[in-house]
């Protein structure tokens, strides 16, 4: 944000101040962003057909626990047939959570394409989160030779038990 303009951004409720987000808030104030704080249950529209639930953080259930990490934005954008969940870095007791609240909700089931949760960590993408959602394609964001060993081995294997093809040589 230091380098371009961003005109609107949306963020997560948040639980708890850190230095990192005073930091970004001077810069939103510098560049006179525009910000939406939002939370689960809200729907923002993007155009006709393309919107986002926001499925977390819940003021309402807030998890004490890893708060800055378990808080986080997660997301479904929809496009007609088509979704991307965004899963911030939520770990195994934020998805229960998630998927305690959304049970009987269409929010959260299948997707076609899942940004997986904390880098790949082992805290994240739990057998039962991935079964509800049933992601056609699997995203995960990690550095080359990381120092936190990301992705794990075991998530790794959950998601190729959901048949996945591994496109990581290509």
């Amino acid at each position: 944000m230091k380098e371009f303009r961003v005109k609107n951004i949306i963020i997560g409720k948040q639980f708890e101040n850190c230095e990192n987000y005073k930091k970004f808030m001077d810069i939103v104030k510098q560049k006179n962003s525009n910000v939406m704080v939002v939370e689960a249950g809200q729907k923002i529209n993007i155009e006709k057909y393309l919107f986002f639930h926001v499925l977390w953080p819940d003021s309402q259930n807030k998890i004490a626990e890893n708060v800055l990490n378990n808080n986080s934005l997660v997301c479904k954008m929809v496009y007609r047939n088509f979704s991307v969940l965004f899963t911030g870095d939520v770990e195994e007791i934020a998805e229960k959570e998630i998927l305690k609240t959304y049970k009987n909700s269409s929010s959260i089931g299948k997707t076609t394409i899942l940004k997986v949760g904390h880098h790949g960590s082992k805290s994240s993408s739990t057998q039962e989160f991935l079964s509800k959602i049933k992601p056609q394609i699997a995203l995960i964001g990690v550095g080359e030779n990381n120092n936190f060993g990301h992705p794990n081995d075991r998530v790794l294997e959950r998601l190729k038990s959901l048949r996945y093809e591994d496109l990581s040589n290509r």
